[in-house]
């Protein structure tokens, strides 16, 4: 099958590796020179595991190539799936402007009966929408689709090639058709293809979003009441999880929800129930905790420096808003540093794969070090942001020895309270007990 796939962002990269390594031909277009020019030597513009690897070997077997002529890759398609940004505008709303000017080219260019895919997450009346731009010039019949993604980053990959569901809003007998080929190869397992109609299908992704939001805010919010009463969340969070109408995904408390989905989608989501005269008022709820919770290590850190601040130093385990990708969007690392430079304080931070994003952000306004010992010398403080696996098992001897005051702030619940207690430290932690 011949695919292009436009947009080689985090969704459109891996969408379009992915279906190479099934066997069909793809090409990726972009508009960005600079990016394809690196992604033919296979140099990525994000980090994603196992990825780098299916882009170098299907390009090395002629599945895979990359251009920045837009309109050829779209020429002799049979299926195109539209996977450029939709950043949210100042009201909150997705901006669908590189959206609809890929449907426009899509229209211009067509020489054959295709199926378009939105792949972006987009609003509902999106697809709608495009089927309208592509309609002002297309000389051919064509079919629309609504394929959300959920691609867990760090897991993304493995979200594609084992999904646990693929979602499919088809507007035709043929598009239908087109898609459960398409998607054969990842569902051999019998997990399920669900079709259904389109407006179902965009709506889906939010949906689905906005419940994971709510859990995660809801946990923050259960977590804060913890360390009012003197409850530990750790025993709260097994005891509610272990309830099978429940489960235990998503149930952990931590400084707060980012990266390039859930704040991005929340906000959609509530425009697009704002515009049709809808209530969310739960989801309305979960993004105003969500921004509370991203002051929550500030002032945990705060509580225990009496002195204040100014001229302390200060150092940060984790810049990415999660582990296993270098993704910085909307990090409480971010909103941790920007308290802490407003206050007075130098910030020293380290990262294992996001340095090189926290330099194009942050610039020369912190300190950054190769290693996560080397960012403790001469600190007053640490705090833990990012639940990197290297962070789970640190030396807490040499921590101890190299920070100024054993000071720590474990925004993810790594440590037991106890066992750091034992060695000497002053730490707080996410709901476990008063404070």
């Amino acid at each position: 099958m011949r695919i292009t796939v436009v947009g080689t962002g985090y969704v459109g990269l891996v969408v379009g590796a992915c279906l190479a390594e099934t066997g069909s031909d793809v090409v990726c277009a972009d508009i960005d020179e600079h990016k394809i020019n690196g992604l033919k030597q296979n140099v990525l513009p994000i980090y994603e595991p196992g990825l780098e690897d299916l882009v170098e070997r299907n390009q090395q077997q002629k599945r895979l190539t990359f251009t920045t002529d837009v309109g050829s890759a779209v020429k002799n398609a049979e299926v195109v799936f539209i996977a450029v940004g939709t950043p949210p505008d100042e009201d909150g709303s997705a901006d669908l402007r590189h959206v609809l000017s890929v449907a426009d080219v899509i229209g211009r260019n067509m020489s054959r009966e295709m199926v378009i895919i939105t792949k972006s997450t987009v609003p509902v009346g999106t697809a709608r929408k495009v089927a309208d731009a592509v309609g002002k010039n297309a000389k051919f019949p064509f079919h629309m689709c609504s394929n959300p993604e959920f691609l867990k980053e760090g897991a993304a990959v493995e979200d594609f090639m084992r999904p646990d569901r693929v979602v499919l809003g088809v507007d035709s007998d043929y598009s239908r058709s087109v898609m459960a080929e398409l998607y054969a190869p990842f569902v051999r397992t019998g997990k399920p293809i669900l079709f259904m109609d389109i407006p179902s299908a965009e709506l889906t992704k939010y949906a689905a979003n906005g419940m994971l939001a709510t859990r995660i805010s809801f946990m923050n919010e259960i977590a804060n009441l913890c360390e009012k009463v003197g409850a530990n969340v750790d025993n709260v969070r097994k005891g509610i999880g272990s309830d099978v109408r429940i489960g235990p995904s998503f149930l952990f408390p931590g400084p707060g929800y980012g990266g390039s989905c859930f704040p991005k989608d929340v906000k959609a989501l509530l425009r697009t129930a704002q515009e049709n005269k809808a209530s969310l008022k739960v989801l309305d709820a979960v993004e105003q905790a969500n921004e509370r919770q991203k002051h929550r290590l500030f002032d945990k850190l705060s509580s225990v420096m009496p002195d204040g601040m100014r001229g302390c130093r200060i150092a940060v385990w984790g810049l990415a808003f999660k582990p296993q990708t270098d993704d910085m969007r909307e990090s409480p690392a971010l909103t941790l540093i920007e308290s802490l430079l407003e206050a007075g304080a130098t910030v020293v931070a380290h990262d294992p794969v996001a340095m090189p994003e926290a330099r194009r952000r942050l610039g020369d306004r912190i300190a950054y070090t190769e290693s996560n010992y080397d960012a403790l010398t001469g600190a007053d403080a640490l705090v833990v942001v990012t639940d990197w696996n290297q962070f789970r098992h640190p030396d807490f001897e040499r921590i101890k020895s190299s920070l100024k005051r054993p000071i720590v702030i474990d925004g993810r619940n790594l440590y037991h309270p106890d066992k750091m207690a034992a060695l000497g430290f002053t730490y707080r932690s996410i709901g476990r007990g008063r404070e």
